[in-house]
């Protein structure tokens, strides 16, 4: 059953905390030779995949709609895709991927990488594609993330994320496919993703496998908050704790009927010393 829309304040208050995440002016530089070059200086290639990103290919990278270097497509003399992906690659996403300011594609997806996503990406415009997934990132998703306005695909799963989905991200009227699944995600799906058919008719509504496998995230169209329950350490701790009090009544108890047991076994041969030793009258 799908949630009815949320009140238009939702909204406003995204929209001003998302401008209270603008960058100033001018941060990234169009300059593509910095960005691959940076990128390639961040990144460990143990297959030697990248073995043609050389400084003599980054001064001049795109050739018209060509370029040399592995994964690298160009449009019109520039980077507009970049695309990197089940190359064993390690290392770190550099922020100065920035630099590329016409890429509209970004997959790193099936290697090894770790570290953060750089908020820097925000300044890629452009971009369209966001594709993530199966490496070993850490950290929040930066919520800068919603300034790129023409994203349609974010795609992190099989990462190590953690931290809230970013409600901003709600806000992308272009996403038609967001998957956050199998991560370490936690807290409420933003209602904005979760039903995004109130935002406006024919938009879709994410379904729970976008979110999937992320242990303490909650909200439709997930289940909601489970009350959390006792840890198995706690419930080994008050089994032992209420086994160890009942053996100290069960031999408390056992103690007081022998004492009373004992007593009232005496209490004959006591009145008989007393009358034997009474004088007769």
């Amino acid at each position: 059953m799908a949630l009815p829309p949320p009140p238009w304040w939702v909204e406003l208050l995204l929209v001003l905390q998302l401008l209270l995440l603008l960058p100033p002016p001018a941060v990234a530089e169009s300059d593509d030779e910095a960005c691959l070059s940076n990128l390639r200086r961040g990144l460990m290639d143990p297959n030697g995949s990248l073995r043609n990103w050389t400084s003599s290919n980054f001064a001049a990278p795109c050739n018209g709609f060509t370029s040399y270097l592995q994964g690298v497509t160009c449009n019109n003399g520039r980077v507009y895709k970049l695309s990197l992906t089940g190359l064993a690659l390690g290392g770190a996403i550099s922020p100065f991927v920035a630099n590329c300011t016409n890429l509209q594609t970004l997959d790193l997806s099936s290697n090894q990488l770790e570290g953060p996503i750089p908020p820097e990406l925000s300044d890629l415009l452009n971009l369209a594609v966001l594709n993530l997934s199966s490496n070993h990132l850490i950290g929040s998703i930066p919520p800068q993330l919603a300034l790129c306005a023409y994203l349609n695909v974010i795609d992190l799963h099989a990462n190590l994320l953690s931290g809230t989905i970013p409600d901003q991200l709600g806000l992308l009227a272009r996403l038609s496919t967001f998957d956050v699944s199998y991560n370490r995600l936690s807290g409420a799906i933003p209602v904005l993703l979760a039903n995004r058919s109130g935002l406006a008719a024919g938009l879709p509504r994410f379904n729970a496998t976008s979110f999937f496998g992320n242990r303490d995230l909650y909200g439709h169209p997930l289940p909601p908050m489970r009350p959390r329950g006792l840890s198995v350490l706690a419930i080994i701790g008050i089994g032992l704790g209420s086994g160890l009090l009942s053996l100290v009544l069960s031999f408390t108890a056992v103690c007081i009927w022998l004492r009373v047991t004992e007593q009232a076994a005496m209490t004959p041969c006591e009145e008989g010393k007393i009358s034997h030793l009474m004088p007769d009258y």
